[in-house]
């Protein structure tokens, strides 16, 4: 029996990946608890694994007194002399009990202990090898869809990704091999719960991170990105040797790099931009893919006034103020776009009222006196 338990511990440990100690902690446990009701729940039943060998040790604890009164628990000081000689009054002894009293109803017991201790393990096991990887990106395999809820195969065990996590439009199937980055690790009554989104900017930059070597060894660097889930991405990169080109890294030989990470994102456009402490230049990329023609800023209120050619203002702007609001976003500036033929009114309106007020101001005064006067 020694031996067909020092089996079980070992290839369940090598299965589930949970520490021999912790499956003879849990046996130990579970068999204890199955003693202690066949002999009515006694709390002095004991019982001890030999970590090595794996014998089983069951054993009564009672407590040497002059004048037994409670013979489970109690035994006199002549009948503790022969199990254990020099015990004294007061102190405790063992006694060995016969591990087949362990009925049919016990193991029972015994047995649905130690599935709910392995059990317990396993989730102890998945949390800890997934609460530090918050923020990585995983593989998975959808096996079902619940209550707009996706469920994510990841091997060990199953992701949970929530409708509103994913790209607009995007009907998932079972079977589908799709990506997402783990968003939130936590602990519920069922066990933990790997929550994952693809509508994070974080999960761009980490397929970027995946895709682009120079990025994964730090030589280029995401300074910001900025996101509206399955329509268009923002992402500036910087590198601090001059030799490498974080744009052309990214983008990679004849695009293969980008065109990986938008077949992933369904198609999703990404505007990939050199950053520059500069707040002009910064703001003129940041609203690629127009034109720029002036742009005035002020940095106290980190506002600026950019001028398009006409046909560049609908493109400036996207679709619903879709480019200026990312543009905005990714630099931290507040944006106004007009068109060169609004600047060029604004220009004219305000020489006009310029040319007004010196008129005003140089005009001679009258000597004629009033008609109040």
């Amino acid at each position: 029996m020694t031996k067909e338990l020092c089996h079980v511990v070992e290839q369940i440990s090598r299965e589930k990946g949970i520490s021999r100690e912790v499956l003879i902690e849990a046996l130990e446990s579970a068999l204890v608890s199955a003693m202690r009701k066949k002999y009515g729940g006694r709390s002095n039943i004991n019982l001890v694994i030999d970590r090595q060998k794996c014998n089983i040790s069951v054993f009564e604890t009672k407590t040497i007194v002059s004048s037994v009164k409670n013979p489970k628990e109690e035994i006199s000081i002549k009948d503790a002399e022969k199990i254990a000689a020099g015990k004294m009054e007061g102190e405790t002894v063992d006694i060995p009990l016969d591990l087949h009293d362990l009925g049919r109803i016990a193991a029972q017991t015994a047995k649905q202990v130690i599935f709910q201790r392995v059990r317990e393990a396993e989730r102890d096991v998945i949390y800890n090898e997934f609460k530090d990887k918050i923020g990585q990106i995983v593989s998975g395999i959808i096996m079902r869809k619940e209550k707009g809820i996706y469920y994510l195969n990841l091997g060990k065990t199953e992701a949970v990704l929530h409708i509103k996590e994913t790209l607009p439009n995007e009907n998932l199937k079972r079977g589908d091999n799709i990506k997402a980055i783990i968003s939130d690790v936590r602990v519920t009554t069922k066990g933990p719960a790997i929550v994952v989104s693809r509508t994070a900017p974080e999960f761009v930059a980490g397929l970027f991170k995946m895709e682009v070597p120079e990025i994964n060894e730090g030589l280029v660097m995401i300074k910001n990105i900025v996101r509206e889930p399955g329509e268009r991405t923002k992402i500036a990169v910087y590198s601090k040797d001059t030799a490498i080109d974080p744009v052309g890294s990214c983008v990679g030989m004849k695009g293969t790099r980008v065109q990986a990470i938008v077949r992933e994102l369904r198609g999703e456009r990404i505007d990939i931009i050199p950053w520059t402490d500069d707040p002009r230049i910064l703001i003129a990329r940041a609203l690629s893919p127009a034109t720029i023609d002036k742009i005035g800023i002020n940095e106290e209120g980190k506002t600026a006034m950019v001028v398009v050619n006409d046909q560049q203002l609908s493109l400036a702007i996207g679709k619903k103020g879709q480019n200026v609001r990312l543009a905005m976003k990714l630099t931290g500036w507040d944006i106004d776009i007009i068109s060169d033929t609004e600047y060029s009114k604004i220009r004219l309106e305000e020489t006009d009222k310029a040319l007004e007020d010196t008129i005003k101001k140089e005009a001679p005064k009258s000597d004629k006196p009033s008609i109040d006067g």
